[in-house]
């Protein structure tokens, strides 16, 4: 994977690519200290991957990422920087990951594994599709670091106390959205399945009666989720409409 360098500070570049260097899937392309010379490079490199500074004289991070998502084949974004409190704009920017300084080789090394999940198709997809169509990936919070999943990944939402784990194809994370605004958003792509629970359609793969209800068995994962006898009726017409 390509992976091109934005940073306007040389020693910070020279960290990054110190780390690439060590990692032998990725390979850096490029590098840019400025937003205008990153889409410069960026258009003719066509990168995989950007590593992408926020605080930058002249065109920011923010800017030149919301920039690199119109190219034709955009690349993935991962912002690197050393101010926390940009977080929730760099998604809205469409980035599939946030790093802070000083960055370990575990935390790059997850990220850009993240990104290459996002294929330029499902980026340049996030990119276009309109907001009225509703989401198409969520934030979540893995440890110290903010990424990005694809709802297509998600089995169900399970809450627990103020926060709610999203159980994905990659593992598990933790989000701040309510199980009755998700419920709201996702309308027909996911169903409640118990006053704590809310599952997605399209992964379940039967339901086994229980004395107590019912319990959902999904595709590819060996998870068993409860479903209750008020929501067992609808479980049910939803699973016929299958």
């Amino acid at each position: 994977m390509n992976v091109l360098i934005v940073d306007d500070e040389p020693p910070a570049r020279d960290r990054l690519r110190e780390l690439l260097n060590r990692l032998s899937d990725y390979e850096t392309c490029g590098e840019a200290g400025n937003g205008m010379e990153a889409l410069r490079l960026a258009a003719r490199l066509q990168p995989d991957i950007v590593l992408l500074d926020i605080q930058m004289p002249g065109l920011n991070g923010l800017e030149t990422a919301r920039r690199l998502v119109e190219l034709v084949q955009p690349p993935a974004i991962i912002f690197v920087t050393a101010y926390g409190d940009y977080a929730l704009d760099a998604f809205d920017a469409h980035a599939v990951a946030y790093l802070l300084k000083p960055v370990r080789l575990e935390r790059l090394e997850q990220a850009l594994a993240n990104a290459r999940r996002l294929n330029r198709a499902q980026l340049a997809n996030l990119a276009a599709e309109p907001v009225a169509t509703g989401r198409t990936h969520l934030r979540v919070r893995i440890g110290q670091r903010l990424e990005l999943i694809a709802l297509a990944d998600v089995f169900y939402f399970q809450a627990d106390q103020k926060y709610i784990t999203v159980r994905h194809r990659h593992g598990q994370a933790l989000i701040e959205d309510s199980l009755k605004t998700l419920e709201t958003e996702l309308g027909m792509r996911a169903v409640r399945v118990h006053r704590n629970a809310l599952a997605m359609t399209a992964q379940i793969a039967g339901l086994e009666k229980t004395a107590d209800g019912g319990v959902l068995i999904f595709h590819d994962i060996p998870d068993r989720l409860e479903v209750s006898r008020r929501h067992l009726t609808v479980v049910r017409q939803c699973l016929r409409n299958l």
